[in-house]
């Protein structure tokens, strides 16, 4: 444990007592937080576009970013920084498409979203799906990553640095509900851009600068479209397979739309997915940077590392000097500790609302509450499990990250998005896709686990580039929804009212509180516009520059 200097461990414990104060003030700040599900899973809905925007990128940038967009940028350039650039563009189709139907609906959850949209059946789908998706993804990825930190950056056992980060996140998780993580949440954004703008330039000017940074790598390395035959990042993946896995991620996951279900109203709700959409433009630049950095160190024989995903850590160990290296450390753990927060809430809202709350529909609020505090402990254990697999997946957690979310994310993705624009696609059709979905992506995942004693038609499968698989799956799940939808009877419009384009002007539910958060201010809406045009610009110009 000899890593860090006293200083360090000062401000590390300064830290974390602040993040521990705001939790625990927040929570006793107002009663519903345990009293009512509205206020521990939604935060009573009262949430502003500033605190939503920040706690979308906290939420999202975890220390399983931290780690793997700088050990894939370390490995394979800035291509890696393609899944953050368009997700500023996922966030605005969140915003302007999703948004007001979801608010509309006053739903909880996506499962309960799909069932007022398709069926119950729909609804247990996606509820399982996204329960086991979080296992295999949000919860082992984050422990692992969290392991990796507290392995390099504070001398520890990597299970002894995941399991006191469990720990650790439980206790203000269930303190405080949504609204906790919330607040605590949008110090971590100030503290990740801060620490990581710090790294980055500490980094580079170690190095002599960004043109001997240019001159160290290879011109592929920064080089956001990559030859169709790159193993990672081809540029067809990336142009029409990556966005599949934005729409399920950014715009139908629970993890990420509770955020937004916890807005004032519309207004709040669209202007923080747009501030989210600037902050999205930053991980380029700041965690996946810091990797091509770490790279030409180790070329120029400043750095030494054990591996890829070490690059960020190692960086902040040898470069930061004393004292601010330990306030880089605690606000990196507590990013992880938030992001794991964030899943943790959000899982135990889809065992509560869609699992619980469906199997006893009496149950009174404190049930809910106490379900919804007791249910993520069984999770924790199963992502630690996990853990020990997900070497047979992908050496680059980044990597493995994108590449599970592709085999689970395209039928989701596909009766999400039909199911807004075209009333006619029914249940029957949404449940084979989903089921198809289902088993063609199981297979996939099977399938590579075994992929080195394969052969033959089962290795191209297990070996297709997993956003190409996005594509093929997309593709097969959309056919199969619009073939079945059409062979069986259409859905009553009375039942679609205010869930779909068509049946748009028919308010779902006629109650005052929802009536109110879907009204938005017109001067709102053209700044909106505007500040949207301008993220989709800037957009433009980081492809434009990062292009060989």
């Amino acid at each position: 444990m000899g890593r860090l200097a006293t200083l360090d461990w000062i401000m590390i414990g300064l830290y974390f007592a602040l993040i521990f104060g705001v939790a625990w003030w927040v929570s006793g700040r107002r009663k519903e937080t345990h009293q009512s599900s509205a206020g521990y899973f939604l935060a009573g809905r009262n949430v502003g576009w500033f605190v939503v925007g920040a706690a979308l990128f906290a939420s999202n940038i975890g220390s399983e970013h931290l780690v793997g967009l700088a050990g894939t940028g370390y490995d394979s350039g800035v291509a890696v920084g393609q899944f953050e650039v368009l997700a500023s563009l996922i966030l605005l189709i969140l915003g302007w498409l999703f948004v007001p139907f979801y608010l509309r609906s006053g739903v909880y959850t996506m499962p309960e979203f799909l069932e007022r949209r398709y069926s119950a059946g729909a609804r247990w789908y996606l509820a399982v799906i996204s329960i086991v998706g979080y296992v295999l993804t949000k919860i082992s990825v984050t422990l692992y990553a969290g392991g990796i930190v507290y392995e390099v950056l504070l001398g520890g056992g990597f299970w002894t640095g995941a399991l006191v980060i469990v720990l650790a996140t439980g206790v203000y998780t269930v303190l405080g509900g949504l609204r906790a993580v919330l607040y605590t949440e949008t110090m971590q954004t100030v503290m990740l851009i801060g620490g990581s703008v710090l790294v980055t330039l500490i980094g580079l000017h170690e190095l002599g600068g960004w043109g001997v940074l240019r001159s160290s790598l290879d011109s592929s390395f920064f080089d956001m479209w990559q030859p169709m035959s790159h193993p990672s990042f081809p540029w067809t993946g990336i142009l029409f397979g990556a966005p599949i896995l934005g729409v399920w991620y950014w715009c139908t996951d629970q993890y990420i739309v509770q955020r937004v279900l916890s807005a004032n109203g519309v207004d709040d709700a669209r202007r923080g997915t747009i501030l989210g959409g600037y902050l999205k433009l930053l991980p380029l630049f700041i965690f996946v940077i810091p990797g091509l950095v770490a790279a030409a160190l180790v070329n120029a024989g400043q750095l030494d590392l054990a591996r890829a995903d070490h690059a960020l850590p190692e960086m902040i160990r040898v470069l930061l000097p004393v004292g601010v290296r330990g306030l880089v450390v605690a606000g990196f753990l507590a990013a992880l500790m938030s992001s794991l927060a964030a899943v943790f809430n959000s899982c135990s809202t889809l065992i509560t609302w869609d699992v619980y709350r469906k199997l006893r529909p009496a149950a009174s609020e404190r049930q809910l509450v106490v379900v919804g505090k007791m249910s993520t402990l069984a999770l924790v254990g199963f992502g630690l499990l996990w853990i020990p697999l997900m070497k047979y997946i992908s050496g680059q957690l980044y990597v493995y990250l994108q590449s599970v979310q592709a085999y689970i994310s395209p039928p989701i993705a596909a009766v999400f998005l039909l199911g807004v624009f075209w009333k006619r696609v029914n249940a029957k059709g949404t449940i084979a896709s989903l089921l198809t979905g289902f088993v063609l992506g199981t297979a996939r995942l099977v399938l590579e686990l075994a992929k080195g004693s394969l052969s033959g038609l089962p290795y191209w499968y297990a070996d297709i580039n997993f956003l190409h698989f996005a594509i093929l799956l997309f593709a097969v799940c959309t056919a199969v929804l619009v073939v079945v939808s059409l062979a069986t009877p259409p859905e009553r419009d009375d039942k679609l009212a205010g869930l779909t384009f068509a049946t748009a002007s028919a308010p779902r539910v006629a109650d005052a509180a929802v009536t109110a958060r879907l009204s938005s201010a017109p001067a709102w809406r053209r700044r909106d516009v505007w500040l949207s045009v301008l993220l989709a610009a800037c957009v433009g110009l980081v492809w434009l520059y990062f292009t060989g």
